[in-house]
């Protein structure tokens, strides 16, 4: 524990000025984060089979497009550059004729690659985006405190009075109690931030509703990353944080948070 709360500690540190002071420096950061997203995401992968090195090289190479290409928020929702897309898919497919050899890359990889590209590329440029949105970081820490305030009081709860189990086959120490009690923590919390921060005119009704989906979408978000995990016989991603794992680890839960808020952008 008391590891787990050192490291914490630094992290924090390093990345709360860096969230306030915004511009490049803030975007280069979350791209190195990003970087080592992928590299735990082909390492775990590597576990069962290797992937060839022009693959791993292209991935990063994309993931580079992805992440820092257009961050300006007026395009967000009304432009989708389909040349990245047919490039993601061209890339990965091809290769699969040219090595012609499943036991070194075959289609099953190139579409967990696919998928990987698009899933973390997309959630760490919106973490990008959403920070130059209305040009301050209130909107990244609301989406934060969701998550944090949820996971914290989940264990809390689950510690203190978790009985019933939410998913033992994926993640053993979950459990219902803890659901219901990060929830509403988390919410509670959030939702105070929001009010008191950003927007104090909101419909209060519609906040609750948004607030308690991510709050949800965070867990459950968890439990996919802890799916991830299990299928390849892992424990964590990796070990950069002693006491929490990996990058993956960390933000399994505010990646889907972020992606699940861009469905209600236009309302918060």
């Amino acid at each position: 524990m008391k590891t787990r709360i050192i490291s914490a500690a630094i992290v924090l540190a390093i990345i709360i000025p860096i969230l306030i002071v915004g511009g490049q420096i803030f975007n280069l950061t979350i791209y190195a984060i990003a970087l080592l997203g992928l590299k735990e995401f082909l390492d775990i992968k590597e576990t069962k089979k290797k992937i060839p090195p022009f693959i791993k090289f292209i991935s990063y190479v994309i993931l580079t497009l992805i992440v820092l290409g257009n961050t300006n928020p007026s395009e967000l929702i009304l432009k989708m550059d389909y040349r990245m897309i047919a490039g993601l898919f061209l890339v990965y497919l091809l290769p699969t004729v040219l090595y012609h050899d499943k036991s070194k890359y075959s289609i099953s990889d190139a579409f967990y690659l696919i998928g990987g590209m698009f899933f973390l590329g997309l959630s760490f440029h919106l973490f990008i985006v959403l920070r130059h949105l209305y040009d301050n970081p209130n909107l990244i820490v609301f989406l934060l405190l969701i998550t944090i305030i949820t996971d914290t009081f989940a264990y809390i709860t689950g510690y203190l009075i978790g009985r019933y189990k939410l998913l033992e086959v994926i993640s053993p120490k979950k459990t219902w109690e803890g659901l219901i009690g990060g929830t509403i923590m988390g919410v509670f919390v959030s939702a105070v931030y929001y009010i008191t921060v950003i927007n104090p005119t909101i419909n209060i009704f519609i906040l609750l509703i948004i607030t308690t989906f991510l709050s949800l979408l965070g867990q459950f978000g968890d439990l996919s990353f802890s799916a991830i995990k299990r299928f390849y016989g892992k424990k964590d991603f990796s070990n950069i944080m002693p006491g929490h794992g990996g990058v993956l680890d960390r933000l399994d839960s505010i990646i889907f948070v972020v992606l699940g808020y861009m469905f209600f952008i236009t309302i918060l």
